[in-house]
């Protein structure tokens, strides 16, 4: 059978190992990496219907995976304003007053990617934003998206004029008065907005992620774990794949909130494995904190406000149990935990869930799944050393975002992640290089739409600590990755932390030929130009999702 891909003339860089193979070849059939050789047998293996490319000495590694993102709802999320480029106020009034003007009459503002730093010291509330907003519905997004800023106009409609208690570790920021501030913290809040407010159509949904998806490609991303099921994103991946217009490879994991009941569970653990070609179902969500800016982080002494106390699940007793019925069920599970509180309680209710599997499977007395759970640990922002020691022992994935540190702290803690945290704490940021030591499989990704998703920044932001324009000194330099540990984070940490070791993230016969093309070697390239550097082609599968202009 001819092959489907030829790449020819080329290097080919495993992450595995950080070496160039001692091939100029590849061909790939039925998806997989069918041969490694040279030009001249991989152009026998070429048929009437193969792609054939010479690559001219570009570098051709496995694909890139990101390891946190959320592609559809993401895509839903950033159709409004986009303010993840002001640093002031007064910039974020001029970016609003814009799309302001550009509203039919009645007509909802969106907006996206508000940076709290924004406001410097002040509070972040909607009177800070002036007039601009007047009379407007409208409704803002934190950069974290566990938070929003809801117009005076947008609170009416909600029905919203005081506190409201939820099931969830949700807040609608009052003032010494009860009046409503403005911000909503965490989903149950925000979502008594987002309820009266209109949504985009399935078709525009629909159209917005095609493009988020092909510009993903053609940043040299072949796959990602998407940490969400939101909405109808399952319906979306299905129609683009059934459109032959899904070119990522998705790993799927739907959220269970603590107020689930065992039915919604069993539904979880059934949705296991569903999907198709390109997308499936495999793992859950979950949520032990909210975030350090918001105040919502679980800490295990509050932060420099009083807050940042409790945990998200109002019982965690409640996620140590859902968390040993889904290890009990082979189900691996990502939990969002970045409070050195939370990263604990998660750590222990992982530990507690492998003990029991282990005495059951001694007694017989075992029910449900077989065989290596990983769970993993999402976000991960601030932890003791002991804490760092954990992860390896239990087999647990470091989630991390480098970026996250890059372009919303500062080394000198001024920002207001570090101000809430205090020194101490602040200066244990993002301990990437730490975790890696200690033996834990570190997979890194850009949790988009918080921030931006190219791979080669993610690596960049790993390897220099400093925010994409390199305005700023590093934070916490002492954390950097290499460039291969960078490399392998999107690579073969990615493929260990999903399962699929055997047959993803290396170049190797009977892999995966899910294939990133860049025009030169990742790992000599200098950190600072690292972002920049042009990539060539991407393949799913075998098949070129993307390329570039005169490749």
């Amino acid at each position: 059978m001819p092959a489907d891909l030829v790449l020819l003339s080329a290097r080919l860089l495993d992450p595995g190992t950080g070496r160039l193979l001692p091939h100029t070849a590849l061909a790939a059939e039925r998806g997989r990496i069918g041969f490694l050789g040279d030009d001249r047998d991989a152009r026998a293996l070429a048929g009437p219907g193969t792609t054939v490319v010479d690559l001219r000495g570009a570098v051709v590694t496995a694909g890139f995976t990101d390891g946190h993102l959320h592609p559809v709802s993401g895509a839903e999320r950033t159709m409004g304003v986009d303010l993840s480029g002001c640093r002031d106020l007064a910039a974020v009034r001029t970016a609003l007053a814009a799309a302001v003007r550009d509203l039919r009459p009645g007509a909802w503002l969106r907006g996206w990617g508000l940076d709290p730093n924004a406001f410097g010291t002040a509070p972040v509330a909607t009177a800070a934003l002036g007039p601009v907003l007047d009379g407007v519905p409208a409704l803002i997004d934190l950069f974290d998206a566990h938070s929003a800023l809801a117009s005076e106009r947008a609170l009416e409609l909600a029905g919203i004029d005081g506190p409201r208690r939820f099931e969830q570790g949700s807040e609608i920021v009052c003032d010494a008065e009860g009046r409503p501030t403005g911000l909503l913290l965490e989903d149950a809040a925000c979502e008594v907005v987002e309820a009266v407010a209109p949504r985009p159509t399935e078709a525009e949904v629909r159209a917005r992620a095609a493009e988020v998806l092909a510009a993903m490609a053609a940043s040299g991303l072949t796959g990602g774990h998407a940490m969400d099921a939101n909405g109808d994103s399952l319906a979306v991946y299905a129609a683009l794949e059934a459109e032959d217009a899904l070119p990522l490879r998705l790993r799927i994991a739907p959220w269970c909130r603590p107020e689930a009941s065992d039915a919604d569970l069993a539904e979880l653990v059934r949705l296991q494995g569903t999907g198709g070609a390109l997308w499936r179902v495999a793992g859950v969500k979950l949520f032990m904190d909210g975030t350090i800016d918001n105040g919502t982080a679980w800490l295990e002494t509050p932060d420099c406000h009083g807050q940042s106390d409790h945990a998200y699940w109002p019982d965690p007793r409640r996620y140590t149990r859902v968390i040993a019925d889904l290890h009990r069920a082979g189900v691996p599970t990502a939990t969002h935990a970045i409070g050195d509180a939370a990263v604990r309680h998660v750590l222990d209710a992982v530990e507690r869930a492998q003990a029991e599997s282990g005495r059951a499977a001694r007694t017989g007395s075992g029910t449900g799944g077989t065989g290596v759970v990983r769970h993993r640990v999402e976000h991960i922002e601030t932890v003791p050393d002991d804490t760092v020691r954990r992860f390896a022992p239990l087999g647990v994935a470091a989630s991390m975002q480098p970026t996250h540190c890059c372009e919303f702290t500062r080394a000198d803690h001024t920002d207001n992640w570090s101000r809430r945290l205090g020194e101490e704490r602040a200066g244990r940021a993002f301990r990437c290089r730490d975790l890696w030591e200690a033996g834990a499989r570190v997979v890194l990704g850009s949790d988009w739409p918080i921030a931006p998703y190219p791979p080669l920044q993610v690596m960049a932001g790993a390897r220099h600590r400093r925010p994409a324009d390199l305005s700023l000194p590093p934070h916490g330099p002492e954390q950097a990755l290499t460039p291969l540990q960078a490399l392998q984070g999107l690579t073969v940490c990615a493929a260990w932390a999903a399962g699929e070791e055997d047959r993803a993230g290396r170049l190797a016969v009977g892999h995966r030929a899910d294939l990133t093309v860049l025009a030169d070697d990742p790992l000599r390239v200098p950190d600072t130009e690292l972002a920049a550097l042009p990539v060539l082609l991407t393949a799913v599968a075998g098949r070129v999702t993307y390329r570039a202009a005169g490749v």
